[in-house]
């Protein structure tokens, strides 16, 4: 499955739910890496939708984890660049979202994983995409 194609279409679903919202999203940066804030509006559901995706597929996984995983480089002088982790309040008030949406579960001292309703949503997006897709190109007929 594109992971493009999943996010995009899961970020629309979560516009549509009440996913809370902090009032800081317009002006913040994502991380010590990034030069400016992101330029999309909607930004805040395609992370949110990122997170879920991600949660599902290296799960159990912690906040310092997905730090890292969003992290990018960061330009010092001449050399080249270091690696600097994205954050932490984003992701932890999107992962704490998703919670209140139901979608993700904390498992004790080992992480975030995607609960049985989170998981039933990514798995319906996911088989009704690759139908959409298998109808334009007959090749992929095998997987559904």
């Amino acid at each position: 499955m594109p992971a493009d194609v999943l996010i995009g279409r899961l970020a629309e679903i979560l516009k549509k739910e009440e996913l809370p919202r902090p009032d800081w999203v317009p002006f913040v940066k994502t991380g010590v890496h990034a030069d400016k804030p992101p330029q999309d509006r909607a930004w805040w559901h395609t992370r949110c939708a990122s997170l879920m995706r991600k949660i599902y597929l290296h799960g159990p996984i912690g906040i310092n984890g997905l730090r890292s995983e969003y992290g990018g480089g960061k330009p010092r002088g001449y050399g080249a660049a270091n690696h600097r982790k994205a954050g932490g309040a984003i992701i932890r008030n999107a992962v704490h979202g998703l919670e209140k949406l139901g979608y993700i579960e904390k498992l004790d001292k080992k992480g975030r994983i995607v609960s049985r309703q989170g998981m039933q949503k990514l798995d319906r997006l996911s088989t009704e995409i690759l139908g959409e897709m298998a109808a334009t190109n007959p090749q992929l007929k095998v997987y559904s």
